[in-house]
């Protein structure tokens, strides 16, 4: 899944490349991908668009009094195109969601693989119009965002941190990679209770999200939307490594499944060498 420093370089791609030029159509090609209907999609047809602002893992793409907002979802991707081909797209036939035709020729395909649909565009007259973008938290990023604004923002919470860090409606933009990435940095079981970190932990774990966050999207600044994600993989030490050598101690990266998603970590970095319980694996030998 996209996450804040992918959607952040797709943010700064499209401003290059979108803003002030006009919109011709937008066709949506899977009949799930469109959330709303007042506005009309058409609506946009013959706008101007004005700026690429981002919201957590959102992309808004503002043409005035209008936003057309975009989640990518798990299996969602951006894909710009210098000239289409002649043919119409055919709805409903392959990965292909939605296509965005400017006046120049140019424009940009969302796809989603799979059979499970969840890619979503909303076109609202607010930003806050998309439930979940009105419940975002704030961005790790912005400048307001300081070492007491996380310890703040953690403080009451009874769970572990991985499931915290994830959770967009107390910090936007950190998903399942970035997560795994930001406790390897720390030094941090994730499954660690955020009631138990002293206040020397809380800084060492807001430091560790801000860089590793940081560096993610200075990485990414510049990449053409087709390599961003050979890239964010290329740049992970631990997230989908697990039977690796950690780049850190040299200890083999483990992995803890779930029903839908994993986490992987570094024992000796993390868990003072004693490795996680691995429940579906347990389950298997029983």
């Amino acid at each position: 899944m996209p996450e804040l420093p992918e959607v952040e370089s797709l943010r700064d791609f499209l401003d290059g490349r979108l803003t002030g030029e006009r919109i011709a159509r937008v066709l949506p090609l899977n009949i799930s991908v469109l959330k709303t209907y007042d506005p009309p999609l058409d609506a946009v047809d013959g706008r101007t668009v004005t700026g690429i602002a981002r919201y957590g893992k959102w992309l808004d793409i503002v043409l005035d009094d209008l936003h057309l907002t975009v989640h990518l979802a798990r299996a969602g991707w951006l894909r710009w195109r210098d000239e289409f081909p002649a043919a119409p797209p055919r709805p409903g036939k392959g990965p292909l969601a939605l296509r965005a035709v400017l006046d120049s020729g140019a424009g940009f395909d969302l796809t989603e693989a799979g059979t499970t649909k969840r890619l979503a565009v909303h076109l609202v007259r607010d930003p806050a119009d998309v439930p979940a973008i009105a419940r975002l938290g704030p961005d790790p990023l912005a400048d307001a965002f300081d070492r007491d604004a996380f310890a703040a923002l953690l403080s009451g919470e009874q769970r572990q941190i991985k499931g915290a860090l994830r959770d967009q409606s107390l910090i936007a933009g950190i998903g399942n990679a970035y997560s795994d990435e930001i406790l390897h940095a720390a030094k941090m079981s994730p499954f660690k209770q955020i009631r138990h970190l002293g206040d020397d932990e809380i800084t060492r774990l807001y430091e560790a999200l801000r860089a590793t966050l940081t560096e993610a999207v200075a990485r990414s600044r510049g990449v053409a939307a087709g390599r961003l994600k050979g890239e964010k993989k290329s740049g992970l030490r631990v997230h989908g490594r697990a039977g690796e050598p950690c780049p850190v101690c040299g200890d083999t990266i483990r992995e803890v499944s779930f029903s839908d998603s994993s986490l992987q970590y570094c024992p000796t970095c993390q868990t003072g060498g004693k490795p996680l319980a691995d429940r579906r694996m347990s389950r298997l030998l029983k």
